[in-house]
């Protein structure tokens, strides 16, 4: 990770976790951040977001490379205190997982800044299970663990079409709001009251926008429509995740460009949003 020293507050940095060792099924998602990147500085494109904003000319954004990260229990406190860090510089963070698994410290090392955030997840699967496969901190159980320790105070999950019966009644415990896939409809806009956290989850997508995913399940959002739920967002969006993208299953670098014109579109959002 790039030293501190010049961020003046106010910068949107992107720091990337490369970890996934909390997967289940396959890993890859830790060979994501640097294939983002690729794709964001291939040339192919150029850096200047829809809201007009130029991330190659504006000092207010900073790419702060890869944490080299531990494994087990020491890489939670890493990413958390990491995080913090950067929060008591008073920057905004813009996570590159990984897998799902680096939302829970994360959200930890922003409840220390801001208390509970609002959360909006996008996501086709709902994360909510109580421990999957014996582990409690699997990429299948982080919202699990932010619930439970009042990380959010507000949860909306959108775009979720896996839900299972033990999830559900995980919903109902904390009081999750969730806007299932097929009852989303076209023009929602989801309201918030105060300071945002987005976590973004590349298979919220359908395969065919995204196939460089490790759990493909049919029937989710075009890449247009995850565009529009980021432009529509009004409240301040003080910190963001994209993860679970799997490097090993991409085709012919889509889903990489996928996450770099995301990158793009919430770092710009969250400049727009916070200054």
């Amino acid at each position: 990770m790039e030293s501190l020293a010049d961020l003046k507050p106010g910068v949107v940095a992107v720091l990337g976790l490369p970890t996934d060792e909390n997967s289940t099924f396959m890993h890859g998602p830790a060979q994501a951040p640097p294939r983002i990147r690729e794709a964001l500085y291939s040339g192919s494109a150029n850096l200047c977001a829809e809201n007009g904003i130029d991330l190659g000319a504006d000092p207010r954004w900073r790419d702060l490379g890869d944490l080299e990260l531990s494994g087990g229990s020491a890489a939670f406190e890493q990413i958390e205190e990491t995080i913090a860090r950067l929060l008591d510089r008073d920057l905004y963070v813009l996570s590159l997982g990984g897998d799902h698994a680096i939302t829970y410290p994360i959200l930890r090392a922003y409840a220390r800044k801001y208390g509970p955030l609002n959360v909006l997840h996008l996501d086709a699967h709902p994360d909510l299970y109580d421990e999957y496969e014996g582990n409690r901190y699997s990429h299948a159980c982080p919202f699990a663990r932010i619930m439970e320790e009042k990380l959010a105070k507000r949860l909306v999950q959108v775009g979720i079409r896996t839900i299972n019966p033990h999830q559900s009644a995980q919903a109902r415990r904390f009081g999750v709001e969730i806007v299932e896939m097929h009852h989303w409809q076209p023009g929602f806009q989801p309201r918030f009251d105060g300071p945002l956290y987005l976590s973004l989850d590349l298979d919220v997508l359908d395969p065919a926008f995204a196939p460089g995913v490790s759990h493909h399940e049919p029937g989710g959002f075009s890449t247009r429509q995850v565009l529009q739920l980021i432009h529509s967002l009004r409240a301040p969006l003080v910190g963001a995740d994209i993860v679970e993208f799997n490097p090993k299953r991409d085709l012919v670098s889509i889903t990489a460009m996928v996450a770099a014109k995301f990158l793009k579109e919430i770092a710009a959002r969250m400049i727009d949003s916070c200054q």
